[in-house]
């Protein structure tokens, strides 16, 4: 037969030298070194004399031949090392044929950076001493043994396709805990094993076993970290088991992937992993993927979701005299007992940029029809592939499939059967019958009886779960670097920096002339005081205007002398040039000399008057103070706009927003607001303009990106919305709304998969924040970006979650908490925050309520009423704080309440959904609370009290509720209900998370009772948390019906300071100047009056008949 050519490549095995080497006989030893590689012995080094140093120079190379054809394959790299074994000869002794050697120690030599892409590496690889050897004492200096070794191919073993589509799967079997209690360490020796199989490029998958786990005992948790083991039998020096720079690390348990990852599930696990049973393994198994098999992979993960890791053990007996091996597996008839399966869910490798997943599984006992059903697995590994126990264990843990079943013989019951002992079913009790597999609706029930196979019940009964990790060298789908999202962002909404203000322009040559005025009047003014300075001291202010005549004479005289007035002329005609040419755009010939005299006479007299002006800056003595303008501060401007929004006078508010953009146009939180209003009117196309102005000013900003992506998904433009929420998530990773949205978009795409992932990502951070709030006693709920925020709607409605608080008697302070109305605005000051616990009083109202005063109450009380004393009334934006609200109860929520600040109404039924299915024990009264604000939006009155008696059933103490259901009776017409409610609202010790629109129609209906008294004192409370216009005006209305005129004036000018264009404000003005008797003012506020078109005809009467009563007030007369 033809020879064929070898196409293998040499992989060479070079050992240089040995450190700190000492023998048994002597400190200069002869040695030397045995090189093993995949059960074969590849050379021996020459016999060396080590130093007096313990120094040994080898310079041994041994070779093997990699062959991807048949013999040693890349898999065979990854998962098994070269052995180099130190071995002493010792010295002939008197009548010895053969030398006589001692093993000193065993040196293990990774190769898996030749898998990983790489032509040559050099280590220090530690000799591990054997047992008995002198190495385990080290030398004077307390250096580890160690051989300097290289390791070299000539060229890459990967080829191109390999190094981009390959993949190198490590999976790690840590332990089993809380095993039955009849596995016991004494008795008939067992070999504890598990398995599973992963995809390989022919058509059969590979296996992987790890064989020979550790019966422990209960008393001590495992330490960490922890060295990883090679998977191979027949090491011989205990160390030489650990592979190198591969520790087993921990972790919270929360952190995890797996099952029993809850803060229920820590006590049990706490228990499992210190005082019960266990069986421990800690070996690392690794195996090459190619790119065939890493497609196989990927799709079979997407197909079946969960994947088969089999746990079992088989009886090992004593060999007959003459075998080689100790223990083997007995016959055919061995039976396979305590076959157990646990359902990995491999889904998360699937997630973008994910490489591991490390988590504890439960144990079940092994059915064929449940693992199909679940994995899609049509046969057992152990018990249908096969599995071949014998005494070197198969270097790797990897074992060829065998033809036949091994295991033919029905197994036998176990006679001991366990009812569990002494612990909660929850965690460790999970009944098989209860877990459904991701891919099918149908439970457990459906599968045959039990007591096929009663050994694996016993898991079941114990709690038994596996710890195991799996790690992947490149990720299965490539994440998008943070780098090219913030790319992609720039290019679809470059930065814009703030537009630099032109340094040209009339307004500028105009300030340089007037700057030129000004200098040349200091100068003449200083030659005048040179000239005349004397004289004028000594006369004083008696000087005659002949004086000044010939005073200015003489002036005139020395600046033509001296040649200053003509240097002064040069001064200024360069700011006169700037005029003509900037001012006038005069930079051409005139036609004729008529233009030119009449454009001379224009410029002169424009000349002369910017002279004045400039003169009476430099002198402001003679001219009369300007009256001061009050200017109303952007936070207020917001007030105003929230207020126009829900008055439904949209045009007044877009005016609001517009101011505040024209003051502050680099303010990305002003563009938030007015794009927030824009989705309230649906001009989506306006909104999504604001939001990216907003992100081209901080491309950084996380509520901007997230805005921006959700107008993204309202226009369609899915694309770019990936692209802002996936920059979002990589910018802030602990946001939970980022992961929430980005879920609920890959729900749209119906991509299930990352769905799942931001969905669990979500989780994952809301549970480590409330984790850490509670390590460090933090009571409060902090939203993404660290602002406490209150959720309002359009209609001035909380969606916060809610508390308990009970009704009093004694009249509500001005509120102690903040309430942010807008989600964007940074709190200007802290008020006093409560206990959110339910607080109780005695004097409750509502005698189906009243119960025991509490201690905390009655001395928190002062603090309170104290505390809203020295309020300012800069904190109107901030009228009242989370004051009812918790942490949200699930991510879903949280982001509603996102969603409902901005008016994203749209993309709120989506998130509905996903907080009714999340809902434990049916819909939250937040849940309710938010589909009653939106019918609210909608007008559908009847379908919002319907959903506010469902919120007042589940909690009847939370004031949202019943400040949502005033709004609706008040927008109703019912205002006598929507009295009672309001009244409710504000006796509550906690106040709603939104009060201003509560004290304002509270005051309307309390004025058109005509219940002045009240009416005054609830607006003088809104006044003090939010002054606006309107709360001014109503406390005017009330103190003018109360005759109380001076008090009434104040108010009003107030409320006209903040806004002039108030019809119904020049209206009660003119009422009070009638009755002050002064005409001036009446017929002014009277003319205003008109001229805003007041709408009130009964008011407007009422002012006709003052004024037919006083004879004045109307200039019409």
């Amino acid at each position: 037969m033809e020879q064929v050519a070898s196409t293998g490549k040499p992989v060479q095995i070079t050992v240089t030298k040995g450190y700190e080497l000492k023998g048994f006989k002597g400190d200069t030893p002869v040695t030397f070194i045995r090189a093993e590689f995949n059960q074969a012995v590849l050379g021996d080094s020459a016999k060396i004399t080590v130093s007096s140093e313990g120094t040994a120079v080898y310079n041994f190379t041994a070779s093997f031949e990699f062959s991807p054809e048949g013999g040693v394959t890349l898999d065979d790299l990854a998962h098994k090392p070269v052995f180099l074994t130190v071995t002493e000869v010792l010295p002939k002794e008197k009548k010895q044929k053969d030398e006589k050697t001692l093993i000193l120690g065993q040196a293990v030599v990774d190769l898996l950076p030749l898998v990983e892409g790489e032509s040559s590496f050099e280590t220090m690889a530690p000799l591990h001493p054997v047992t008995g050897s002198p190495l385990e004492l080290p030398r004077p200096g307390g250096k580890q043994c160690t051989l300097e070794v290289k390791v070299s191919v000539a060229e890459t073993l990967l080829t191109t396709a390999q190094m981009v589509g390959g993949n190198l799967l490590k999976v790690t079997l840590e332990a089993a805990y809380s095993v039955p209690e009849s596995f016991i360490p004494v008795g008939p020796l067992q070999n504890y094993m598990a398995g599973l199989q992963v995809p390989s490029s022919g058509e059969k998958d590979y296996p992987i076993f790890f064989k020979n786990g550790t019966l422990k005992l209960g008393g001590e948790k495992e330490p960490v970290p922890r060295p990883k083991k090679w998977p191979i039998a027949n090491i011989l020096a205990p160390g030489a088991n650990n592979i190198p720079d591969a520790f087993i690390v921990g972790g919270p348990y929360e952190e995890e992937d797996g099952e029993l990852n809850h803060p229920e599930d820590r006590e049990f696990r706490n228990q499992s992993e210190s005082i019960k049973k266990r069986i421990i393994w800690d070996l690392e198994s690794r195996c090459y993927l190619d790119p065939l098999a890493v497609v196989s992979f990927q799709k079979r993960i997407a197909d079946c979701r969960l994947w088969p890791v089999e746990i079992t053990r088989v009886p090992l007996v004593t060999q007959p005299k003459g075998k080689s091996a100790k223990f083997d597996k007995t016959d055919d008839e061995s039976p396979l007992s305590f076959h157990g399966v646990a359902y990995v869910n491999m889904v998360p490798l699937l997630y973008p940029g994910v490489k591991r997943i490390r988590g504890a599984f439960h144990v079940y006992p092994y059915l064929d029809n449940a693992v199909y059903e679940k994995t899609k697995c049509l046969c057992s590994l152990f018990r249908d592939t096969g599995h071949h126990l014998i005494q070197n264990n198969k270097i790797g843990g990897i074992n060829s499939p065998l033809s036949k079943p091994v295991i033919s013989k029905s197994l036998k019951e176990d006679k001991v059967v366990r009812k569990g002992y002494g612990r909660r079913p929850g965690p460790g009790a999970v009944q098989a019958s209860s877990i459904k597999s991701q891919n099918s609706d149908t439970p457990l029930e459906t599968e045959p009886p039990l007591n096929h196979n009663p050994e694996g019940q016993q898991y079941v009964e114990a709690g038994t779960y596996i710890v195991l990790e799996i790690q992947l060298d490149k990720a299965l789908v490539p994440k998008r670097m943070p780098e090219e999202l913030a790319r992609r962002v720039k290019e679809l909404i470059p930065p814009r920096p703030p537009v630099s203000r032109r340094t040209g322009g009339a307004q500028k040559a105009v300030s340089d002339y007037h700057a030129q005025i000004k200098n040349i009047s200091r100068a003449i003014l200083d030659e005048y005081h040179r000239m005349f300075g004397k004289q004028v001291a000594k006369l004083e202010n008696d000087i005659d205007s002949e004086t000044l005549v010939e005073q200015k004479c003489q002036l005139n005289y020395e600046l033509n002398c001296s040649g200053k007035y003509f240097a002064f002329k040069e001064q200024l005609k360069h700011a006169v040039v700037k005029i003509v040419r900037e001012k006038y755009l005069r930079t051409t010939a005139f036609e004729s000399q008529e233009e030119l005299q009449t454009f001379i006479s224009e410029l002169y007299v424009f000349l002369v008057d910017q002279m004045h002006i400039a003169l009476n800056q430099t002198m402001p003595d003679d001219i009369q103070g300007a009256v001061p303008t009050i200017h109303t501060t952007t936070e207020q401007l917001r007030l105003f706009a929230f207020e126009a929004e829900v008055n439904e006078n949209f045009g007044m508010a877009a005016v609001y927003y517009e101011e505040r953009l024209a003051r502050e146009p680099q303010n990305l939180e002003h563009w938030l607001d007015y794009g927030a209003f824009c989705l309230l009117i649906e001009d989506n196309i306006k909104a999504q303009e604001c939001f990216r102005k907003a992100l081209s000013l901080n491309q950084n900003h996380i509520h901007s990106l997230l805005l921006c992506g959700v107008l993204a998904v309202l226009l369609e433009n899915y694309e770019q919305a990936e692209i802002f929420f996936e920059d979002a998530t990589c910018l802030e990773p602990t946001n939970v709304i980022a992961w929430t949205l980005l879920g609920i978009y890959y729900e749209i795409q119906n991509n299930s998969i990352r769905m799942e992932m931001a969905f669990h990502e979500a989780f994952k951070q809301q549970q480590a924040r409330v984790t850490k709030q509670k390590s460090t006693g933090t009571e409060e709920y902090v939203e993404e970006g660290g602002k406490m925020e209150s959720s309002f709607g359009p209609w001035g409605i909380a969606s916060g979650s809610s508390t308990t608080a009970i009704k009093m008697e004694a009249p509500p302070g001005p509120g102690a908490q903040l309430s942010i109305l807008d989600e964007f605005l940074e709190e200007s000051s802290k008020r006093l925050s409560y206990s959110q616990e339910p607080v109780l009083s005695g004097a409750s109202q509502d005698p189906a309520v009243s119960q025991r005063p509490s201690n905390l109450f009655v001395k928190e009380i002062p603090e309170k009423r104290e505390a809203s004393k020295s309020q300012d009334s800069s904190m109107f934006l901030h009228p009242s704080p989370q004051g009812v609200s918790q942490t949200p109860a699930t991510v879903f929520m949280e982001t509603i309440h996102f969603l409902m600040k901005v008016h994203a109404v749209q993309y709120v039924h989506r998130v509905l959904a996903h907080e009714l299915l999340r809902s434990q024990g049916g819909p939250s009264c937040e849940y309710y609370l938010v589909l009653a604000q939106i019918h609210l939006l909608k007008k559908d009155f009847p379908k919002a009290e319907e959903y506010l008696q469902q919120a007042a059933q589940m909690d009847y103490l939370n004031p949202n509720v019943w400040s949502l259901q005033g709004h609706v009776n008040f927008l109703s017409g019912n205002h006598a209900e929507a009295k009672a409610c309001y009244e409710r609202t504000v006796s509550f010790v906690v106040d709603a998370s939104e009060m201003h629109f509560v004290f304002l129609r509270l005051g309307h209906i309390y004025l058109e009772e005509k219940e002045y008294g009240k009416a005054k004192k609830t607006y003088l409370q809104a006044c003090k948390r939010s002054p606006s216009c309107l709360t001014w005006l109503g406390l005017g209305i009330a103190c003018y019906r109360l005759e109380e005129i001076t008090e009434a004036e104040d108010a009003l000018s107030e409320a006209n300071a903040l806004n002039n264009y108030n019809a119904e404000v020049w209206a009660y003005l003119a009422l009070v100047s009638l009755k002050a008797g002064r005409q001036l003012e009446a017929e002014q506020a009277y003319k205003y009056t008109m001229k805003l078109k007041l709408k009130d005809e009964t008011l407007l009467a009422e002012i006709h008949m003052l004024q037919e009563m006083f004879g004045f007030g109307n200039p019409s007369f």
